[in-house]
């Protein structure tokens, strides 16, 4: 009988053991043109630069285990008048793994600030969702002067309920059970509170998702962020941001509740509210137009 239990778990374990995917096969099925690489800070970084090169720039950063696709719809129409640049924040997507396995906000911030340099990019407007939110209002209050706007999309930066400013994060035994095993219909159920309508998700979508936590790397570079977040008060951070600022919130976020936009409305200077109703945590994904045309007419404002 326990031969038969043994055999049982093996063949289970081999079931769900989930290894990472090969590179060049994903580069040819996610790097297409316009992607290109370039190593910046340690990190070998998968961008994009599309639209027209003499236009406003847009940048665009994504959240937390995503990746520049998540820009796709939004991308195409505003590349008829801008120059819109895309990247895989370090540890994800493409970009995968960096060097010294630094995955804290200043290193993020040195790798999107160093590719703008590199393409010579001195200002441009900021669009960041969860993560990237986060890191997109980090940009515009310590680096005021590269920022035209803001738009913080569902942004990360306070604290929730059960976390700590200050405080070291402590791993936890199915975190590092990932880097074994993904089963597509656990991530899948995993996104699905992302989004208002679980049938935005679609079967396509999960195999990107799948696929690029899988990039070779992704998942250690996921722990080891999580193991480096350490939050801090951004509340005096948030108080130097000098750019006219959007927050785009979907009334259905159930990963950062829409009432937390009162937070960042209580301490930004220059700053308005849309809220996008029957949407979730990914507008640019969910509900494509609703939100990009918010988005197009704060960008053309003055």
């Amino acid at each position: 009988m326990i031969y038969l239990l043994i055999a049982g778990i093996v063949a289970c374990g081999y079931w769900v053991w989930t290894p990472d995917k090969e590179l060049e096969q994903l580069k040819a099925k996610y790097a297409q043109a316009p992607s290109a690489f370039i190593t910046i800070a340690g990190t070998h970084v998968h961008y994009r630069d599309s639209g027209t090169k003499t236009a406003p720039v847009l940048v665009f950063l994504h959240g937390f285990g995503s990746s520049l696709h998540t820009w796709d719809e939004w991308s195409k129409p505003l590349e008829q008048n801008y120059r819109v640049i895309r990247l895989d924040l370090p540890g994800f997507g493409l970009s995968g793994k960096n060097e010294g396995n630094d995955f804290s906000d200043s290193h993020d911030l040195a790798v999107i600030l160093g590719l703008l340099d590199k393409l010579d990019i001195p200002k441009a407007s900021f669009i960041g969702n969860s993560l990237g939110g986060k890191l997109a209002w980090r940009i515009a209050s310590d680096y005021p002067e590269r920022v035209e706007k803001l738009v913080l999309i569902s942004p990360d930066g306070f604290a929730s309920e059960g976390f700590d400013y200050d405080k070291q994060p402590e791993s936890s035994f199915m975190l590092s059970a990932m880097t074994i095993a993904l089963p597509k219909p656990l991530l899948k159920m995993s996104l699905a509170p992302a989004y208002a309508n679980p049938s935005s998700l679609t079967s396509t979508m999960v195999d990107r998702y799948h696929d690029l936590m899988c990039a070779p790397g992704v998942r250690k570079s996921i722990i080891a962020r999580i193991n480096q977040t350490v939050l801090k008060d951004p509340v005096p951070l948030l108080k130097n941001i000098q750019a006219d600022t959007l927050l785009l919130w979907g009334e259905n976020d159930a990963m950062i509740p829409v009432a937390n936009a009162k937070d960042y409305l209580n301490v930004i200077p220059r700053v308005r509210l849309d809220v996008l109703p029957n949407t979730g945590h990914l507008p640019q994904e969910e509900h494509v137009q609703p939100g990009l045309t918010v988005l197009q007419k704060f960008l053309q404002s003055n």
